[in-house]
């Protein structure tokens, strides 16, 4: 029994000699926590990249190369850049990014992170001075903020890809304008707002007058179809008045004849009316049928305004 726990002991001290060794870089034993990726090279050329746990290497053969695999933070300093409408702005920003790919980082960056850092640097400053540049600065101060980010950490993701880092976003910090330029650019902005104020009035007024043109039209319209329906009307009226007339007619001839003519006499004989005509003229017909025949008078005196 002693013999076994002496055999224990050494084996056990033997293992943590191995993994205190592999801590140190010089032991069989490659001890990789979660905030780490190593890549194990033999004779410069990768061999195995690990994952967290515990990997096996050849002493003084292989070496051991490690990396971050937590995100990390990257705050640029601010840069002048010019809006599509002529403004210059004062912007910022910071990146989220970790080393996706050790390897093709190793070989990207062989100065190690300060090579890493000056190339996303890099990269997002041009992002951003491409994509600000194509918006107008009320789209970057308010309406299109959103996207123009979105698209910024687009287009630095796929630039950094093969250089093995992974980029989660791109945030602008901050957006100034470049001292002493305040005022210039508030007056800018008034008149701006006071030309689209007044090309909308004037948009508004000429729908305005369409509008009431149209609607004039239409009135004139309605009241010409009104028009033309009321003399349809009439006129199926008159026609409908005269077959009643008609019909009538036909069924008493001299009653409605007898009618007609007292029609005829009270239009045509009104006060202060002399006539001159012969007792016997058709105009007369009735009377002469009912035996009264009118006395002349004799000719009205010439000059007399009365006459006809």
């Amino acid at each position: 029994m002693r013999r076994f726990f002496v055999l224990a002991a050494l084996i056990l001290g033997a293992f943590v000699g191995l993994i205190a060794a592999g801590n140190r870089g010089w032991g069989p034993i490659v001890i990789t926590r979660e905030d780490q990726q190593k890549v194990i090279l033999r004779l410069g050329e990768v061999r195995a990249v690990t994952s967290p746990g515990l990997a096996v290497r050849v002493p003084f053969l292989d070496r051991v190369r490690v990396y971050d695999r937590r995100w990390l933070h990257l705050t640029t300093e601010a840069l002048p850049i010019q809006t599509q409408d002529g403004e210059q702005l004062m912007v910022d920003n910071y990146v989220i990014w970790r080393i996706d790919d050790p390897v093709a980082y190793r070989r990207s960056f062989p100065g190690g992170i300060n090579d890493a850092r000056e190339r996303i640097d890099r990269a997002v400053r041009d992002d951003v001075r491409e994509v600000i540049g194509r918006h107008t600065l009320t789209q970057v101060l308010k309406d299109a903020r959103v996207e123009i980010m979105r698209e910024i950490t687009r287009q630095t993701q796929e630039a950094l890809a093969d250089k093995g880092i992974a980029v989660a976003d791109v945030r602008i910090n901050r957006t100034e304008l470049p001292a002493g330029t305040e005022q210039s650019v508030y007056g800018r902005m008034m008149a701006e707002r006071g030309r689209l104020a007044r090309g909308n009035r004037a948009e508004g007024e000429e729908q305005a007058r369409r509008i009431h043109a149209e609607t004039d039209r239409e009135a004139r319209v309605i009241v010409a179809n009104g028009w033309r329906d009321a003399e349809i009307t009439r006129g199926e009226g008159d026609a409908e008045s005269t077959r009643i007339y008609a019909e009538a007619y036909q069924t008493a001839p001299e009653f409605y004849a007898f009618l007609r003519s007292l029609e005829a006499y009270r239009k045509s004989i009104g006060e202060r009316t002399t006539l001159v005509m012969s007792p016997k003229a058709e105009f007369f017909q009735l009377f002469q049928g009912s035996g009264f025949v009118p006395e002349p008078k004799g000719p009205a005196p010439l000059g007399d305004p009365g006459s006809k």
